[in-house]
């Protein structure tokens, strides 16, 4: 009954630790492609070519359902791999939907016409692949109208992560934090748009202010997983082990995932 968790590196544990508080009971196989991360600044075709060998990984590991807890593939190579790669009875879910759910306030099946929402001045915050397939932007504009969404690539932030210099890490925000306020000096929602970001979410709302609603995506992610297997138990795979992957050094790796998560996280080689 296990499901699979997808990322480019370590981000995506803040969405594993959510997703595992909000559904105990369920097994799950994580897989971080440490090797190769970051991805932000890769190609399309490179990301989806490398998301497509993780995602089969963990379809091997008995998972008939993958999370891609990394922005950057869910924008670069979901639509794609739903188009072209993935199997019959396998589902790929991206990490978008929860965030256009909560900003536009409607569920994903509600096809109805886009409509306005509340908030009508949105900074985004994600990597340079993500801001560049203007995926947020396409999905949000399927559901909501009159909303200016101004898309900051934070650059470095993931790497500064990565290599655990929170402090390069914080100092990255407020930079481009007050790179976007050049644009956009009144935001009234930001979207923390990388799975590693919330690991920065203080940061991000000391720079940006109090009255800046954040969206960060763990918390919403989990809870839409939960939906989503309520509506469809039959995609809950048959593999019974939670495992945390890596392409990496599983011992480095498993340094790092412990330093951040403040738990023990036993990584094996992919």
């Amino acid at each position: 009954m296990a499901v699979g968790v997808f990322d480019s590196g370590l981000g995506g544990l803040t969405v594993l630790e959510a997703l595992e508080r909000r559904l105990p009971d369920v097994p799950f196989v994580y897989y971080g492609d440490n090797a190769n991360t970051p991805y932000g600044t890769r190609t399309a075709d490179d990301i989806y070519r490398l998301t497509c060998i993780g995602t089969q990984r963990l379809f091997d590991e008995g998972c008939d359902l993958v999370i891609l807890a990394c922005n950057t593939a869910s924008a670069a190579a979901l639509k794609r791999m739903q188009e072209h790669w993935i199997p019959p009875g396998k589902r790929v879910l991206g990490v978008f939907v929860p965030l256009i759910e909560a900003l536009t306030e409607r569920q994903w099946g509600d096809n109805s016409p886009p409509r306005e929402v509340a908030v009508k001045h949105v900074a985004l915050f994600a990597t340079p692949a993500t801001v560049a397939s203007r995926a947020f932007q396409r999905e949000l504009a399927f559901r909501a109208i009159g909303v200016d969404v101004e898309a900051q690539p934070c650059g470095g932030v993931v790497d500064a992560i990565e290599q655990g210099d929170m402090i390069l890490a914080e100092a990255l925000v407020h930079s481009h934090v007050e790179a976007l306020h050049r644009r956009m000096p009144r935001p009234e929602a930001a979207v923390l748009g990388c799975t590693h970001y919330p690991l920065m979410e203080d940061a991000f709302r000391a720079a940006l202010g109090p009255e800046v609603k954040v969206y960060s995506q763990p918390e919403l992610v989990a809870a839409s997983l939960e939906d989503y297997l309520r509506r469809h138990p039959e995609m809950i795979g048959p593999g019974t082990r939670a495992r945390f992957l890596t392409t990496g050094d599983p011992v480095a790796v498993g340094r790092k995932a412990t330093q951040f998560l403040r738990r023990r996280i036993p990584f094996e080689a992919a």
